[in-house]
């Protein structure tokens, strides 16, 4: 008979034991021949705009991984959904992802005050890779400096500022104008999803 005093750490051993053998490897990017898309976000994100992509690739056989300023769980702005953001902006370079996704929400705010998230952002840009922003999350590019001379849409709250970076603002669900996807709203995220997926099929990432 085990007693009592020892029943609690063996329930736990065995969560952890089991949370362990579940937990998926970390991929090597020299031998995982999927995409890897990172979804960048911080505290207030929402939350639609982040899984609803994130879902609809991974199930076409993408690899997501979720970055943001630093590690740890966020909590979105528009429920109580959380997300785990799985490396910090310091973590990460360019070389390692296939395309970057930004969504929308309060987080975008933030983030363009973060110097390294920024630059992050317009290095990607500048990679030639694709990159998508719905919603607020254009508002990172535009502190990127990156959005002149391109034509993007957004939540019609950021019109202003979209056009003073030097963009066309267009009032489409999507927007799609060399490696730039640009969405306005949840609404959009059918339309925002399945342009990603044809800018990987076209980078010859995924099959159609």
């Amino acid at each position: 008979m085990i007693k009592k005093r020892f029943v609690l750490p063996l329930i736990v051993a065995a969560a952890v034991f089991m949370l362990n053998a579940c937990e998926a490897p970390e991929p090597d990017p020299e031998v995982d021949e999927r995409p890897n898309v990172a979804v960048l976000v911080t505290e207030g994100f929402h939350d639609g705009e982040a899984f609803m992509p994130m879902g609809y690739l991974a199930n076409r056989g993408a690899l997501l991984t979720v970055i943001g300023p630093q590690t740890g769980t966020v909590q979105a702005y528009n429920s109580e959904f959380t997300i785990r953001i799985d490396m910090g902006i310091d973590e990460v370079t360019v070389d390692y992802f296939d395309a970057l996704i930004l969504p929308g929400g309060e987080a975008p705010e933030a983030l363009r005050e973060n110097e390294d998230v920024v630059a992050f952002t317009r290095e990607f840009f500048e990679s030639g890779k694709p990159v998508a922003g719905i919603c607020h999350g254009p508002q990172v590019l535009v502190t990127a400096g990156v959005l002149e001379g391109f034509e993007c849409t957004g939540v019609g709250g950021i019109q202003e500022e979209i056009e003073e970076a030097g963009a066309t603002y267009l009032d489409e669900s999507v927007v799609v104008d060399r490696n730039l996807i640009t969405s306005r709203v949840p609404g959009d995220l059918s339309d925002f999803s399945k342009a990603i997926e044809n800018a990987l099929k076209e980078e010859g990432f995924l099959q159609n």
